[in-house]
């Protein structure tokens, strides 16, 4: 054949999907990718539309061949080896990213980050922001989508809170009381969720994978995907983080993704743990979820917005 097909076609901005495989191998046949799973008496193939996929998690029994990922870096498709469940399977470390390294990537996004990367006190306004834009993102998504405020979430009821943590984002005085005011927040929200899915006594434990602990871990690295691909679509290295540590690798990603995680991850993983759903339900719930809110049009608008924040400013 000789009619070719773009690739890149769709912007990584307005891609769909996210692919968590596991017991499956990843190979390249007839110009397409496909997983294929062995049962006992048959071969299945299933195939992934990779110019419309962001990134891809490989899990526990997978393998992948050279073919597959040189086609999936001409796609622009970030893949992530992961454990079980889409979870790192040892230690609370991160998804190791394999980003596609054939490219040009824009330069002044970069060059904007490190204007600013290196001075302190505006690595602090830039964290500052993103916090600020992470709750006002909470705010839009809770109160725009039925579905929550069927379930009961309603903005209206966590105002004071909302307001007390952005004076306090404001005044806060260095990264670590940030990190203390972000966790803050967070547990509120938790709570708050626990709530409104009756499962009273909540508590956060990052080893315990199951019910809403497990969805919220599953959950939080389907983020971590779509921050790994904005950044790197806007060629910003992963470790200029501003918030999370800067002898962590990959901190920048965990920075990014919070961005979006609590607004859309978070309820989800209470609701679904409610109902049982199974961790495929939850994983579809989520990738939609961020389609319907246009959560990598959001990460892009804001790192865009911080890189080239301080190259805006007058004289």
């Amino acid at each position: 054949m000789n009619q070719l097909t773009d690739l890149k076609a769709i912007l990584h901005s307005k891609r769909a999907n996210i692919y968590y495989l596991e017991m499956c191998r990843v190979l390249q046949k007839d110009g397409r990718i496909l997983y294929l799973v062995e049962n006992k008496e048959e071969y299945q193939y299933w195939n992934i539309p990779i110019a419309n996929t962001t990134c891809l998690l490989l899990g526990t029994g997978t393998s992948i061949t050279q073919a597959a990922m040189r086609m999936l870096a001409q796609a622009g498709v970030l893949v992530g080896f992961c454990g079980g469940g889409g979870t790192p399977l040892l230690m609370a470390s991160e998804v190791e990213w394999l980003t596609p390294q054939s490219e040009y990537r824009p330069t002044e996004y970069i060059q904007g980050w490190m204007q600013f990367w290196f001075d302190e006190h505006k690595r602090l306004q830039t964290a500052k922001r993103f916090q600020t834009a992470r709750i006002q993102y909470i705010k839009k998504v809770w109160a725009h989508d039925k579905e929550l405020r069927v379930e009961g979430f309603y903005t209206n009821e966590l105002e004071v809170d909302f307001s007390i943590a952005l004076n306090n984002i404001a005044n806060a005085y260095s990264i670590g009381k940030l990190l203390q005011l972000e966790a803050d927040l967070t547990k509120k929200l938790y709570k708050y969720a626990a709530k409104k899915t009756n499962q009273l006594g909540f508590i956060r434990e990052h080893s315990k994978a199951e019910g809403a602990n497990g969805f919220l871990d599953h959950g939080n690295y389907l983020a971590y995907g779509l921050g790994a691909t904005t950044l790197w679509v806007l060629g910003i290295s992963h470790g200029f983080a501003v918030m999370h540590g800067k002898t962590r690798r990959g901190a920048l990603v965990f920075d990014v993704a919070d961005l979006v995680k609590d607004a859309l991850i978070l309820p989800w993983a209470f609701i679904c743990a409610k109902e049982k759903q199974s961790e495929k339900e939850f994983r579809s719930q989520c990738l939609q979820t961020f389609v319907d809110n246009k959560a990598l049009d959001f990460m892009f608008d804001e790192v865009k917005k911080a890189a080239l924040y301080y190259g805006n400013e007058t004289a």
